[in-house]
């Protein structure tokens, strides 16, 4: 019943104190005012049982119940509606271009790399409710999976779909992969403009030179975030398909072009981070959501409903009650 009340003037209570006092009082009165008579038998006197006197405590109940709503009633009783709107003051459009190419299929990281990384872009998008996001796939060409959209169901189901095929051209182009989301964000009008580039290997495709690339992220004012994925040395990676159309699996070594990556995350104001395994991904990730934060603006209506009305007429209908009961039925006897 009290539920979601609140009582604004709660030094009101105080006065509840008052209300032992006054049973003390009427019991005090109540000795004082009756009156006994000794006599040494009843044979002679009709006796009734008469419902009525044993009902007359009943009149200082009901004052005393009215007082105590009326306490209340000062106290202010109001529940609060409180509602709020938010403002994204200012929204990031962030674009991921991820590697595609065989080597990402390697078991370094678990289950492989690009499932893994999946996992965690998929907690990178969900954690980031304001911004626009779109997806970009490369291997040894690029393409736009995903334009930017504020939709995430639909860049997450995007993601989920991403994996590897033979239809891409073979190779990893980073050059092209990053000129592509350059592309997709350089027509946008958000205040912060984001790349997180990710590849697990060396630009040995496509016909655009990454640091060319990053000439054009640096032109359109975009922030890219580079990310080498592979552990340190050898790995358990792809070497040839099977006639099944399975996959040979063989340890061969990891070649991240570590140094064009931090050249481009820094020529473009970035950062260049380094997976070498799941938690390691994740941790980046979490990193880059943090470098990364949209301001929100958030505006709170509060909507009072005043509830002590209600209490006043209670007890103004305790108190008449008391009234018409003391000077009808129990005119008699009080």
């Amino acid at each position: 019943m009290l539920e979601g009340i609140e009582f604004l003037n709660k030094q009101w209570f105080w006065l509840l104190l008052v209300l032992p006092l006054a049973i003390l009082w009427y019991i005090f009165k109540y000795k004082r005012q009756t009156a006994e008579l000794k006599i040494s038998s009843l044979k002679g006197f009709k006796v009734t049982n008469s419902w009525l006197p044993k009902l007359r405590h009943l009149l200082f109940a009901l004052r005393l119940l009215a007082l105590a709503l009326l306490i209340a009633a000062l106290a202010r009783p109001q529940t609060v509606d409180v509602s709020s709107k938010t403002k994204t003051t200012r929204g990031i459009d962030i674009v991921m271009a991820i590697d595609v190419s065989a080597s990402m299929l390697a078991k370094d990281l678990r289950p492989y790399r690009l499932e893994a990384l999946k996992k965690v872009a998929a907690d990178f998008i969900k954690g980031r409710p304001n911004d626009r996001i779109g997806l970009v796939e490369y291997a040894g060409e690029s393409f736009t999976k995903t334009p930017i959209t504020s939709d995430k169901t639909i860049v997450l189901r995007s993601l989920k779909s991403i994996r590897y095929n033979n239809i891409i051209e073979g190779g990893t182009a980073i050059g092209m992969g990053l000129a592509t989301a350059v592309n997709r964000l350089k027509d946008s009008k958000a205040k912060s403009k984001v790349i997180v580039l990710l590849t697990d290997g060396e630009n040995n495709a496509g016909f655009i030179d990454p640091l060319t690339a990053s000439e054009l992220a640096v032109e359109y004012g975009i922030k890219t975030y580079t990310i080498g994925l592979g552990t340190n040395g050898m790995a358990l990676s792809p070497v040839r398909i099977l006639p099944n159309g399975n996959f040979q699996y063989a340890r061969t070594q990891v070649n991240i072009d570590e140094e064009l990556l931090k050249e481009i995350a820094e020529a473009t104001g970035g950062k260049y981070f380094r997976a070498t395994n799941n938690k390691k991904l994740k941790e980046i990730y979490d990193e880059i959501n943090k470098l990364e934060k949209t301001e929100v603006e958030e505006f709170k209506f509060y909507n009072y409903e005043e509830k002590y009305r209600m209490l006043v007429v209670i007890a103004g209908i305790l108190l008449l009650l008391e009234l018409l009961l003391r000077f009808s039925i129990f005119r008699s006897f009080v």
